[in-house]
């Protein structure tokens, strides 16, 4: 199963534990496109059109998603992502689902971990939201026994 791995990647950090949540997808057999993966856009190659001519291929042959949903609020692009997968799914049936990774603790603690309430009835409309990577990866086995 090929997966689409969404969720913000500006920071050293961000892409770091992305490619630590991609290694651990691939070493159970799932094909995963990570965006910075297809080169990462900085300088003058980073027009809107760019990026979407990159990253729209990726979400269209991915069979589910994984998308990160941690902060203050869920990054836009991934908030995008997450409802363009949706509406693929919806024409497609080999799109399996969408799996949202928040590992936030301020969820934990009561506080809100910022995710938008539309956003998180997309992702459970067609699939769940774990707390870590490997319920994510759980929920990922799932959905292709599905």
């Amino acid at each position: 199963m090929r997966i689409y791995f969404a969720g913000p990647l500006f920071t050293p950090h961000e892409r770091g534990y992305i490619d630590e949540c991609a290694a651990l997808l691939r070493a159970e057999g799932f094909e995963v496109f990570v965006p910075h993966e297809h080169e990462l856009a900085v300088g003058a190659d980073a027009t809107p059109e760019w990026i979407f001519g990159k990253d729209r291929p990726g979400i269209e042959g991915a069979s589910a998603m994984v998308a990160i949903l941690d902060g203050p609020t869920v990054d836009d692009g991934t908030a995008c992502e997450i409802g363009m997968f949706h509406g693929l799914m919806q024409a497609d049936p080999t799109k399996k689902g969408i799996v949202g990774l928040l590992t936030d603790i301020r969820g934990q603690r009561g506080e809100s971990p910022g995710v938008n309430l539309f956003v998180q009835g997309t992702i459970e409309d067609v699939g769940e939201i774990a707390g870590s990577i490997e319920e994510a990866l759980a929920a990922l086995i799932r959905l292709c026994d599905g």
